[in-house]
């Protein structure tokens, strides 16, 4: 088992936003060094670095800086590295940074998250443009003629759960309605303005019935941890623990890895930050994780009160990717530690959580954490 011998010791995040122009070196960089320095280390402490995609497997925006840029940029001095697209999830970074310092391969490791697809977008055009033009060209050459992209998927998601689940379009919007709300307190998200029930069903069809609140806000940012050997850190008290990891392929597979590896249960979680690239995804995690009865999820979310931050789960706390900003589960990690912590600021739940979820991705790409303190 690797779980108790690393910690998330420094978190840090750059500066955020729409269309920053801000390179993506200059905002890992910055993310890099505040977390380094969360963790009471200097760079030249750090000699592992974990990152999802890497510099070179993705489109334009959607990868900044790779490892060997940190190593480089930093002044780094590494015993290990990996910078890959195909981990289990994007949060399968930190599954392999745990990997390695459980191999005794590292002691403290780098994990960063970059973005800058609000920018890229400015100078190449839409998303699927984006898309077309990296190195996933041959994937989509078969879906690009007919005009399917990934919100085709979202939507036909979306369709196949409401019809098995019986879930109306008025209950899964209280994803995007308590997102919103939570956004409102945090400086940091993109949208802020109160949004009501009524404005998400009003809002443009995007992929019946998926609408445009329903799919998260492209931004630039970066977000960066240490996890660190558990036995190197002098106060744990900060030191953020990773009581289970689940990085099976699946939202059912991933959960019950996760559930195998320790003794804790779904009761026991009292916050919850999951994946919220579709509306619909934090429903099926919710359901795989056990937060919530098999399709039931629509009316267990129903009205929004057990999902908001003073309810029994509060979810997406810093208003997740549907508000906040697409930072690929990054952010929710970077989120859950923070109230784990106690440091959420004027967003902190009234009840500071003890056991916290947190997911990545989305169908055979997945990945999740339960952290305690």
């Amino acid at each position: 088992m690797i779980e108790g011998k690393a910690l998330i010791t420094g978190v840090g995040i750059s500066d955020c936003g729409r269309r920053l122009g801000r390179d993506p070196w200059s905002l890992t960089a910055q993310a890099a060094l505040a977390a380094i320095a969360d963790a009471g280390l200097t760079p030249a402490e750090i000699d592992g670095v974990s990152t999802y995609p890497g510099a070179l497997a993705s489109t334009p925006g959607m990868s900044g800086a790779g490892a060997d840029d940190m190593r480089s940029l930093l002044g780094l001095n590494l015993r290990w590295y990996n910078g890959a697209s195909e981990l289990p999830g994007q949060l399968g970074a930190i599954v392999t940074a745990m990997a390695a310092i459980g191999a005794g391969l590292a002691n403290h490791v780098l994990c960063f998250r970059t973005v800058w697809e609000s920018s890229a977008q400015t100078q190449i055009g839409s998303r699927s443009e984006t898309m077309r033009s990296g190195v996933q060209r041959e994937r989509s050459q078969w879906i690009d003629p007919i005009g399917a992209s990934h919100s085709t998927y979202g939507g036909l998601t979306m369709q196949r759960y409401m019809y098995e689940s019986g879930t109306t379009r008025e209950q899964i919007g209280q994803i995007a309605v308590v997102a919103r709300a939570n956004a409102a307190l945090n400086p940091a998200a993109v949208y802020r303005d109160p949004m009501s029930l009524d404005d998400y069903l009003a809002s443009r069809m995007i992929s019946d019935p998926l609408c445009l609140y329903d799919c998260d806000v492209p931004m630039d940012g970066s977000v960066a941890f240490i996890v660190s050997r558990a036995d190197l850190v002098n106060d744990a008290k900060r030191g953020i623990n990773i009581a289970a990891i689940g990085s099976a392929p699946g939202f059912d597979e991933a959960a019950a890895m996760m559930w195998s590896r320790t003794d804790l249960k779904p009761a026991d979680v009292d916050m919850a930050q999951l994946y919220d690239g579709f509306s619909v995804l934090t429903l099926r995690w919710m359901e795989a994780l056990g937060l919530c009865p098999r399709n039931e999820g629509g009316r267990f979310i129903e009205g929004g009160h057990r999902i908001a931050r003073d309810g029994e789960l509060p979810l997406n706390t810093n208003g997740g990717q549907l508000s906040g900003g697409r930072m690929h589960g990054f952010g929710a990690l970077h989120e859950a530690c923070v109230q784990l912590r106690g440091e959420a600021g004027e967003r902190q739940v009234p009840k500071r959580p003890q056991v916290t979820a947190v997911s990545s991705g989305a169908e055979a790409f997945t990945s999740c954490l339960l952290l305690t303190l």
